[in-house]
């Protein structure tokens, strides 16, 4: 009986590693045409669309992740990438407010705030992309963030049908980012099987914000 429930461990064990693999590769493998690492090379978008991250780090000083992004952003804009910014992140707290952080940090950059437009419901990746769309009416994006991150937003945007590209942020060291990718490895788990198998959808809908077309 031991061996029998052992063999069936091992089994699981051997599945679960197998869908970790995949996942992460298939993911990596079907998106790695839409990512963009240099400005010059990203293609024209109305809207870019910054996933959140807290500004703070729990320690005290900013999240690399945060500034990064924030720089990113302000590179597109200023090199006419795109004219308007989504920044859409978690408000579940009164205390947290990621989208008014990036767009304050987006202010102190000199972004106009009419090109910004907040998204308090972003609570995880796939409702920031899907809300791009059911909400903002954004068919085509850039989303902005860390590579290993866009990875999978490109990836959930088009199996929504969304033309998504992705503009890379500045990565941190493997060393202060190991937890991150680990956890990203997951997350990429995750994502398949919202995907292919629970059909996930965003926690929260509502009425639609109208984004201005072409550019003034």
């Amino acid at each position: 009986m031991k061996r029998r429930y052992r063999r069936m461990l091992q089994l699981l064990i051997t599945a679960l590693l197998l869908l970790l693999v995949f996942s992460n590769y298939h993911i990596r493998h079907t998106t790695r045409e839409y990512i963009y690492g240099t400005v010059e090379d990203v293609p024209i978008n109305q809207t870019g669309l910054v996933l959140g991250t807290s500004r703070y780090l729990r320690g005290g000083g900013i999240n690399p992740y945060f500034q990064y992004r924030i720089e990113a952003a302000e590179k597109l804009f200023s090199r006419g990438k795109i004219q308007y910014i989504i920044v859409s992140g978690d408000n579940s707290l009164i205390s947290y407010n990621e989208p008014v952080h990036m767009q304050n940090a987006l202010l102190e950059k000199g972004i106009p705030v009419e090109r910004i437009y907040l998204d308090y419901a972003g609570f995880r990746t796939l409702d920031s992309i899907v809300r791009c769309k059911k909400i903002f009416g954004q068919n085509k994006v850039t989303v902005i963030t860390q590579e290993f991150h866009a990875q999978r937003a490109v990836f959930i945007a088009r199996h929504h049908d969304i033309e998504a590209v992705a503009y890379t942020a500045g990565d941190v060291t493997m060393r202060r980012g190991m937890k991150v990718m680990i956890r990203e490895w997951f997350a990429k788990v995750k994502a398949i099987l919202d995907i292919y198998l629970f059909r996930s959808k965003p926690r929260f809908l509502g009425e639609p914000i109208e984004i201005p077309n072409g550019r003034e």
